[in-house]
C-alpha cells in the first residue's frame, strides 16, 4: 500500500468532486449512459463504550474505483480516509485518532474500526463509494454509551440516597417501596450525566427499600435495611431499662459487701 503523492491528490480530488454530484456519465462498450446517485442509506447506531466498532460500508464494492470516509466529530475538523482502486492507493487528511483505522486492507474490505470505543467517538461516519455501475452513500449516526456507577447510601440526616454517576445517556431511578422522592440531573460536560435521586419515608415503618436504576446498557437493583423509628424507639427503650437493671445491681451489691464488711467489724 503506498501514500498518494500531490499529484495524485490532485486526482483524488477530481474524482471525490465526480462522487459528491448527483449524476455523472460513463463510457461504457462505447455507449454513453447517465449514471443517478441513489437514495442515501442512514443507520443509527449505538456502541458501548471501551468496545470495538466496525462500520461496513455497503453494498459488495469489489468494484469500487473509490472509497471515501468523511469523520465528523464534535469540535474537531473532518478526518478524510480514502481508497483507489486503481493505484492502490490510500490517503488521509486530518486523521489524528489512531484508535480509528481501516479494518483490515482496503482492496480487501473498504470497513472502518474504532478500538477501543470512546465518549469522544460521537459524531458522523460517511462512506461514499464510486463504482463503475453507480455511487453510493451511507452515513452512520455513533452514539457512544457509558453504563453508570451506581450507589446506594444514607447521608447523616437519615436520607437514603441513590446516585448513578456519570452515565451516558442519564439514567432513570425507580424505589421500593414508593417514598417522598425527589431526582436531579448534573451534566458533567463530557456527555456523562450524574443523576441521583432522595427519598425518605415520613411516619412510614420501612425496613428495607431498594433502589433500581434503569439504563440502555443494562439495569441495576441495590437494597438497604433501615432501622425504622419505632425499632429505634424500641433499642433505645431496651438499652435503657438494661442500665437501669446494671446499675441497680451494682448499688445492692456494694451495699451487700458493705453491710458484710460492717459485720465483720462488730
Amino acid at each position: 500500500m503506498h501514500t498518494l503523492g500531490t499529484s495524485a491528490l490532485r486526482v483524488l480530488m477530481s474524482v471525490n468532486i465526480l462522487v459528491s454530484a448527483s449524476t455523472f456519465s460513463s463510457s461504457v462498450k462505447g455507449k454513453e449512459r447517465s449514471l443517478t446517485l441513489p437514495a442515501e442509506a442512514n443507520t443509527s447506531l449505538s456502541v458501548p463504550v471501551d468496545t470495538k466498532a466496525v462500520l461496513l460500508c455497503p453494498p459488495d464494492n469489489s468494484t469500487a474505483l473509490l472509497v471515501t470516509w468523511t469523520i465528523s466529530l464534535r469540535d474537531q475538523p473532518p478526518c478524510t480516509r480514502a481508497y483507489r482502486r486503481d493505484s492502490n492507493e490510500t490517503s488521509e487528511r486530518n486523521c489524528t485518532d489512531e484508535r480509528i483505522s481501516w479494518e483490515s486492507r482496503p482492496d480487501q474490505n473498504p470497513a472502518l474500526q474504532i478500538d477501543p470505543v470512546a465518549i469522544t467517538h460521537d459524531g458522523y461516519y460517511r462512506c461514499e463509494v464510486a463504482a463503475p455501475d453507480g455511487l453510493f452513500g451511507h452515513t452512520y449516526c455513533l452514539c457512544v454509551l457509558v453504563p453508570p456507577k451506581v450507589t446506594l447510601f444514607r447521608d447523616s440526616s437519615g436520607t437514603v440516597v441513590c446516585r448513578a454517576a456519570a452515565g451516558k445517556p442519564s439514567a432513570q431511578i425507580f424505589w421500593t417501596p414508593r417514598g417522598d422522592c425527589h431526582a436531579e440531573e448534573e451534566p458533567l460536560g463530557n456527555g456523562t450525566v450524574t443523576v441521583q435521586s432522595t427519598c425518605h419515608w415520613e411516619g412510614r415503618q420501612v425496613s428495607n427499600v431498594s433502589c433500581s436504576v434503569s439504563h440502555v446498557t443494562g439495569n441495576k437493583s441495590l437494597f438497604l435495611e433501615l432501622k425504622t423509628g419505632d425499632q429505634l424507639s424500641l433499642n433505645l427503650t431496651i438499652l435503657y431499662i438494661t442500665s437501669s437493671i446494671l446499675v441497680a445491681l451494682v448499688i445492692v451489691g456494694f451495699i451487700w459487701l458493705w453491710r458484710i464488711g460492717c459485720c465483720r467489724k462488730c
